[in-house]
């Protein structure tokens, strides 16, 4: 017997008794779609801050907000990030959107519960004429 909970389209239930209820990427993020601070690279490593506080802790937004309590899938990410995780890796552990990882990961950066490393630049590509040199020179042995 499967639950009653509502229906999309054509009848079709959202959700059924082995798939549970289906939850919206955005509701995980309280309908926001990106971070407003920096980018988070896909290699960046994240690793969880040691002794970082209570949820209430931390800088915040400001002084008049409300304490900040983190959401279970915050705690996930803390708990996944006691050893360093790409953002990648983090995104494939919970299996959810990049996207709402990158959020969520703001939130952490934003209460000093989390560091991030970010990769080392690409080194630059010799110049031609410094590759047109090895190769005479290697024809030249």
């Amino acid at each position: 017997m499967s639950r009653s909970g509502g229906t999309g389209p054509g009848g079709a239930a959202w959700f059924d008794d082995a798939a549970g209820p289906v939850v919206r990427p955005y509701a995980l993020t309280g309908g926001r779609t990106h971070y407003d601070g920096d980018v988070f690279d896909l290699v960046a490593l994240i690793a969880s801050v040691d002794g970082g506080g209570a949820a209430g802790d931390g800088p915040g937004p400001g002084p008049s907000a409300p304490p900040w309590a983190p959401e279970p899938e915050h705690e996930m990410i803390l708990e996944l990030c006691r050893t360093s995780l790409s953002v990648a890796e983090i995104a494939s552990e919970l299996e959810l959107p990049l996207g709402v990882v990158r959020v969520l990961l703001g939130d952490l950066l934003d209460h000093s519960l989390i560091q991030v490393r970010r990769p080392a630049p690409v080194a630059q590509f010799p110049s031609e004429r410094v590759l047109k040199e090895v190769i005479d020179g290697i024809r030249a042995l």
